[in-house]
């Protein structure tokens, strides 16, 4: 059975990543700041323990690691636990998987000009949007694990339902056949468990939108 760590495992990401991954069969442990958030049921172990307490040992021994960090008051937490995760994970054999946002994404294939650099992209967005892509600096440049940063749609919708129809694509931005970049949460996580399932893909940057 392979086994798979999800920190943040409270959140909205995290909680569907975890229910897709036991649904396919992993052992899931589930990292969480406060208890009473998940419930252990089977193949499923919950850890109260906040990311910025893990230590070295507790990452080990996985398939795949997701962080499924969110955070939009204090936006210098995200550069601040990824700083705190990337000497954990030095060495370490488990495929590490990084919610990300879209706001990271080029424009088109010279790389040059990101979505978030467009002077319609919305400025509510702006922060969050540097703080993520910060997390992906910090990752490019890590070399001894294997990780991949994983971009929602622009879109990025809790309310919309499993489809079970979308596509994961490079670091380009794309829309689907009508035009739009949206993807549901259901169909995100399940994209996550396709991406730690794909050898292929290897200290890489993709993005998942809904058809």
């Amino acid at each position: 059975m392979k086994t798979i760590a999800v920190l943040a495992a409270s959140g909205r990401s995290g909680r569907l990543i975890v229910e897709e991954a036991l649904k396919r069969g992993y052992s899931v442990t589930a990292f969480v700041r406060s208890a009473n958030k998940l419930e252990e049921k089977p193949n499923l172990k919950v850890v109260v323990k906040d990311i910025f307490a893990l230590q070295k040992a507790d990452l080990e021994g996985f398939d795949v690691i997701v962080d499924a960090f969110g955070e939009w008051k204090d936006l210098s937490l995200h550069k601040k636990h990824i700083d705190h995760l990337v000497p954990l994970l030095q060495n370490n054999k488990a495929k590490f998987l990084v919610v990300g946002g879209a706001g990271s994404l080029y424009l088109d294939q010279s790389h040059t000009t990101r979505v978030m650099d467009t002077p319609d992209f919305p400025d509510e967005f702006k922060g969050v949007a540097n703080a993520t892509a910060e997390v992906l600096g910090v990752l490019r440049g890590q070399k001894s694990f294997n990780w991949v940063y994983v971009c929602p749609a622009a879109v990025f919708d809790f309310e919309a339902p499993a489809t079970n129809s979308y596509k994961i694509i490079g670091e380009v931005f794309e829309t689907n056949a009508k035009g739009e970049s949206k993807v549901s949460y259901k169909d995100y996580a399940s994209a996550m468990l396709d991406i730690a399932e794909n050898a292929n893909l290897n200290q890489t940057r993709v993005g998942v939108i809904g058809l």
